[in-house]
């Protein structure tokens, strides 16, 4: 008669820890895998807004930024000069440059307005600058005929402009002050304006520019 083995109740307990650790060992790589996943996915998100935050800070402090046009005269080629320190009295011609300067990510749309030329304090001629636009991170030009005399002057200026003309030299100043507003994208739209300010000194001798300074 053939015996029937049963297994002991210790060598069944020693197969249930058996078990039990191979599961148990089964489910530490799982769960470490998981969690080195959830650390790479924190540092990508991490890294993705940080650059995020760098392309909004670089862009609104560089394509967002408006700053104001420049606006200066370019190179001075004289046609007619004519002065006399006994009258005293000046006329003359000269063709220049308006150069409209924009820095800016977005065009300069500006308003109609003058450029005068000033002796001491008193306007001896000006120029008309037409309502136009300067594009993009570029310069506008404008060609300008100017014509000057001192006809206007009042007396005192006169005397002054006298003792002036004796030394050989023509001092005068421009001025303009060039209204408008810079269009960003097509929507955003921020009033700015360009102002200019110029010193300008004419020799009598050569009948040419010495001298030209502008600033603002």
């Amino acid at each position: 008669m053939a015996e029937n083995k049963q297994a002991s109740p210790s060598a069944a307990a020693t197969n249930g820890q058996h078990t039990t650790s191979d599961e148990e060992s089964a489910t530490l790589p799982s769960q470490e895998l998981k969690r080195k996943k959830r650390i790479k996915l924190a540092i990508y998100i991490s890294a993705f807004v940080v650059v995020q935050i760098i392309v909004i800070t670089t862009f609104a402090l560089t394509v967002m930024r408006v700053t104001s046009p420049k606006l200066r005269l370019g190179a001075i080629s004289v046609q007619t000069l004519n002065a006399s320190s006994s009258t005293p009295s000046f006329d003359m011609t000269f063709t220049t440059q308006l150069r409209i300067k924009n820095t800016n990510f977005g065009r300069f749309k500006f308003d109609a307005t003058n450029a005068r030329f000033m002796y001491e304090d008193r306007a001896v001629g000006q120029v008309r600058i037409p309502k136009s636009k300067a594009g993009m991170r570029s310069t506008k030009k404008i060609d300008v005929t100017v014509s000057l005399n001192s006809k206007e002057l009042p007396s005192r200026s006169m005397y002054n402009l006298g003792n002036e003309l004796k030394t050989g030299v023509l001092s005068l100043r421009s001025e303009a002050l060039l209204a408008g507003k810079v269009e960003l994208m097509f929507v955003m739209k921020k009033k700015k304006s360009a102002k200019m300010g110029c010193t300008l000194e004419f020799n009598l001798s050569t009948k040419k520019i010495q001298y030209l300074h502008c600033y603002y």
